[in-house]
């Protein structure tokens, strides 16, 4: 349920996207488009995928080491001196063996290796997720910034404009002797302050620009205003229970926790027996260097008997081995491992206050943001006004230049600081959601767009490999460089609104 004074904060933040509106919205380029570009095209996202799929690959490697294993050997040899006393040694030999090896004990290493690096496996998803949500509050923050970059431009082009025809209208007045040369001198003051204003509202939309190229991999055009956020909790302590459930580096941190459970009995099965079966077949030829010889050689007329060129055999059995001492090495590890353990568990906890300080930070300052939102168009309107009376009162003789200039300086600041409310309460409210776990491409409408990575694809695929051949295709950068793309400029669309 949401209360009816969130209802109405989320009509309120309706209204954050209209920053700068073009005329022709509907052409512009949206969030969605560009939160779905940053999803293809980010490289930071892209290298956390291929972190994930070697993460991946660590099942079937501890997997691998309960499973059979069949080593093949072969030795040539040549005899290049034979000894006096031997006198049927071979000259030249070659020997071939298969030898296959089953464990069947292990003291439950590869059993707990397994588990362990399953749980690491979840970690790394969660991982994965984190870094969707961060990369999508930056394009968030990006695009707002852009938007009030724009708007910002805006404005202050507007000031200078409204400023030079006052100094022209207040020089005017000056050649009349209607009014003074300080009149004349504070409007000129004023003039030279607002373009200042400009240049410095211009480099920053340059710079908020080039941060979006960074993070989109494409220029934005005309941005169209964001779309509401989503419905949200109807109290802060909800939010929190949202997070503490979802959100993905609270996750991970317990993921790793228990893998660091696992890694404590692996230590420890190094103070267990290790069972195995094994079995060989070995095969040997003389490739006829050994010559026939005398049944009794100190008989001449003994029968000659043919020499066997070949032999084989095979063998099998169970093998055990038993630890004795090891030097404390086991007792080592196991410590190492439990040391390992009792950090990840106080990673849980400080991951645990970093998300309930982030979803009470976020949260306030989005409410704080919303009502600035409220209280600035309240000020706007009324700066209009008095602006409008004090231009009429001036006119008459009952008002300084200098209060028309102050009038209109405190118009300006009440629409820069809505313009400012309405980009700090979107990009409040998004970190919120990523905060709650909600900012993610599954939660952003991005699977309608039939791009979503599916991780359980790779793991699924890697999982039960057990070919040594097996091998994928050399890593290449699968994300656009932006060296292409043109630098960017403090230009604005000419059917942008000034955000009033």
């Amino acid at each position: 349920m949401i209360s009816g004074g969130v209802r109405k904060i989320l009509a309120l933040s309706a209204a954050v996207g209209a920053i700068a509106v073009p005329q022709g919205a509907a052409l512009a380029d949206t969030l969605q488009e560009a939160l779905t570009d940053a999803y293809l095209n980010n490289p930071t996202l892209e290298a956390a995928r291929a972190q994930l799929r070697a993460v991946d690959a660590g099942v079937p490697l501890e997997r691998a080491a309960g499973l059979p294993s069949v080593d093949g050997t072969a030795t040539y040899t040549e005899v290049l001196k034979q000894n006096s006393t031997s006198f049927f040694a071979p000259g030249r030999s070659l020997t071939a063996g298969v030898d296959l090896g089953v464990p069947i004990y292990s003291g439950g290493a590869v059993k707990n290796a397994v588990r362990s690096a399953k749980e690491r496996v979840d970690a790394g998803r969660a991982d994965l997720r984190a870094t969707e949500s961060a990369i999508f509050s930056q394009v968030v923050a990006a695009y707002m910034d852009v938007l009030r970059g724009q708007a910002l431009v805006a404005l202050s082009t507007n000031q200078v404009n409204v400023l030079s025809i006052n100094v022209d209208a207040t020089s005017d007045r000056f050649e009349i002797g209607d009014l003074t040369r300080t009149d004349v001198a504070q409007s000129q003051a004023r003039l030279a302050v607002a373009q200042g204003d400009l240049r410095s509202a211009q480099a920053n939309l340059i710079a908020a620009r080039e941060t979006y190229i960074a993070l989109v991999g494409d220029a934005p055009n005309e941005l169209a205003p964001p779309p509401p956020l989503p419905g949200f909790p109807e109290d802060v302590s909800t939010a929190v229970d949202i997070a503490l459930e979802s959100n993905p580096d609270l996750i991970a941190a317990r993921e790793r926790a228990a893998a660091a459970g696992y890694d404590i009995d692996v230590a420890g099965s190094g103070r267990l027996p290790r069972v195995s079966v094994f079995a060989g077949y070995d095969y040997q030829n003389f490739l006829g260097s050994v010559a026939d010889g005398r049944l009794d050689p100190t008989d001449p007329d003994s029968p000659i008997v043919p020499s066997d060129q070949t032999a084989a055999g095979a063998s099998m059995g169970v093998s055990l081995r038993l630890p004795i001492f090891q030097g404390g090495r086991t007792a080592a590890l196991q410590r190492q491992a439990q040391a390992r353990a009792s950090a990840a568990l106080e990673n849980v906890i400080a991951a645990e206050r970093d998300v309930i300080a982030q979803v009470r930070a976020s949260w306030s300052s989005w409410q704080a943001s919303l009502a600035i939102i409220e209280s600035s168009q309240s000020a706007v309107s009324a700066a209009e006004l008095s602006l409008e009376g004090v231009r009429a009162e001036n006119s008459i003789g009952n008002r300084t230049i200098l209060d028309v200039l102050n009038a209109e300086q405190e118009l300006l600041q009440s629409r820069v600081q809505l313009v400012t409310a309405r980009r700090n309460a979107y990009v409040a409210g998004f970190s919120l959601l990523a905060a709650m776990g909600r900012a993610e491409a599954r939660d952003l409408g991005l699977a309608d767009e039939g791009v979503l990575y599916d991780p359980v694809v790779n793991y699924d695929r890697v999982s039960g490999n057990i070919f040594d051949w097996a091998r994928d295709p050399d890593p290449v950068a699968q994300s656009p460089r932006t060296v292409d793309v043109p630098a960017a400029t403090a230009e604005i669309p000419e059917t942008a609104d000034s955000a009033d």
